[in-house]
C-alpha cells in the first residue's frame, strides 16, 4: 500500500513514533503486519499512563501527520481515552492504557513467530 503523498509506511511508522516520543508514550512497539493482514502495513502500539494522556498521544501523532499532509482515515476511542486507533491507512496506531493493552495483547495476536 502506498499513501497519497508516496510515503512509505516506514517513513509514517517514523513520524508516529517521534510524535509518541515526543509525548513520553510508553512500550512503543512497531509490528510489520505485511502478508498477515490486508487492512495495512504496519501497526504501532504504545501506552499513556492516563486517559488524558492516550488522548494527548493520539492528538500528537494526528498533528504530526498532518504537517505531512497526511489525514487520517479514521480515529476510534477518543471519548473513552483507554484505547484510541488512528486510521493512517499504511500504518494503524493503536493506543492504549497499560491494562488495556495487556488485556487484548496485540502484539502476540499479530506476532506469528511467537510461541503458544
Amino acid at each position: 500500500m502506498k499513501s497519497e503523498n508516496d510515503m512509505s509506511a516506514e517513513q509514517l511508522c517514523e513520524l508516529v513514533v517521534e510524535a509518541l516520543e515526543d509525548l513520553k508514550a510508553r512500550d512503543i512497539k512497531v509490528l510489520d503486519v505485511r502478508g498477515k493482514s490486508s487492512i495495512t502495513d504496519m501497526m504501532v502500539v504504545a501506552s499513556g499512563t492516563s486517559d488524558r494522556q492516550v488522548r494527548a498521544l493520539a492528538d500528537s501523532v494526528i498533528e504530526k501527520v498532518k504537517q505531512h499532509d497526511i489525514r487520517p482515515l479514521g480515529v476510534e476511542g477518543q471519548q473513552a481515552g483507554e484505547w484510541i486507533v488512528v486510521d493512517l491507512v499504511d500504518v494503524v496506531v493503536h493506543i492504549m492504557l497499560p491494562q488495556v493493552r495487556d488485556f487484548y495483547n496485540l502484539e502476540k495476536l499479530w506476532d506469528t513467530n511467537a510461541p503458544e
